[in-house]
C-alpha cells in the first residue's frame, strides 16, 4: 500500500481520469483530484472511492490561470502534507484543417494542453523538492508523433509536452524527481468516443494489433512510473499504441 504518497491527478473527471482514479486508489495512493467543469461526473467518481482506506479530496481549478493553479497546489500541500506524484491528464481537442483553424481555438488548445501542464509542474515541483522525491507524468498522444489531418493544435501541444518533459527531467533529476511522457494510441476511453463510429472503425483497422487499448494497461504503466523501482527512467517517451508508431 502507498498511503504515505499523494497523487495530484489533473483532469480526474475525464474519460481516462476515471480509470486512473480507480487504479491509483486500489493501489493505495491518496488522491487530490482536479476538475474544472465536470463536477457531477467527479462526484460520481468520488462516490466510487467510498470504503477504500485512502484519503481523497476534489479541487476545482482552471489550469490555464496561474493563480488558481498556485492556490490548488498550496491547498493540497496543506491538506495532505505534500504532493509526491503529478499526473498531467487534462486535454482538449478542437479540430480543423490548418488553414481553417481559428486562432482563438488554437490558443485555447495551447492553454489547456501545454500551458496548463507547465503551470501545474511549476507549482508542484517546489513541493516535491522539499521531500527529495517526486514523479511527474505527462499524458501525450500518438497523434503528436504521426500527425493526423485536422489536429494541428492538438498534435502540436502534445508534441510540446515531450520537449517540456525532457527539459524538466534534467532540471530535477538530482532532487530525486523523475519526469516522463506516456504517449497513448487509441484506448477505450475519453476522446475516442467523440469520433463517429465509421471513423473509429477506420482507426482500428490502421492499428497493427487491430484493436483499441485497454485503459488498465495505462494504469499499470503509471503505477510502475510512480514506484520506487522507476528511479532510473526519466526524460522518456513511453509508447502505448498497439504498434501504430
Amino acid at each position: 500500500m502507498n498511503t504515505e504518497k499523494t497523487v495530484l491527478l489533473i483532469g480526474a473527471s475525464g474519460g481516462l481520469g476515471n480509470h486512473l482514479t480507480n487504479g491509483l486508489a486500489k493501489a493505495g495512493y491518496n488522491l487530490a483530484l482536479h476538475y474544472n467543469n465536470s463536477e457531477i461526473k467527479l462526484n460520481q467518481i468520488l462516490d466510487s472511492l467510498n470504503g477504500l482506506n485512502i484519503k481523497y479530496k476534489a479541487y476545482k481549478a482552471d489550469i490555464t490561470i496561474e493563480k488558481e493553479v498556485e492556490k490548488m497546489a498550496a491547498d493540497i500541500k496543506n491538506d495532505f502534507g505534500g504532493i509526491d506524484i503529478l499526473i498531467n491528464n487534462a486535454g482538449i481537442s478542437i479540430n480543423a484543417v490548418s488553414w481553417k483553424m481559428k486562432t482563438d481555438d488554437w490558443n485555447k488548445v495551447l492553454s489547456v494542453n501545454l500551458t496548463g501542464p507547465f503551470l501545474c509542474t511549476k507549482h508542484v515541483l517546489p513541493v516535491m523538492k522539499e521531500r527529495g522525491w517526486g514523479r511527474v507524468i505527462y499524458m501525450s498522444s500518438v497523434v503528436a508523433q504521426t500527425g493526423v489531418a485536422g489536429t494541428s493544435a492538438y498534435a502540436a501541444t502534445k508534441a510540446g509536452l515531450a520537449g517540456l518533459c525532457k527539459t524538466i527531467s534534467k532540471e530535477v533529476v538530482k532532487n530525486g524527481i523523475t519526469a516522463n511522457v506516456i504517449s497513448l494510441g487509441y484506448f477505450e476511453a475519453g476522446l475516442l468516443f467523440q469520433i463517429p463510429e465509421d471513423i473509429r472503425s477506420q482507426i482500428k483497422e490502421s492499428i497493427p494489433k487491430k484493436e483499441f487499448g485497454d485503459p488498465k494497461e495505462v494504469v499499470e504503466c503509471i503505477l510502475y512510473l510512480c514506484s520506487n523501482n522507476s528511479s532510473y527512467i526519466t526524460g522518456q517517451i513511453i509508447n502505448l499504441n498497439g504498434g501504430l508508431y
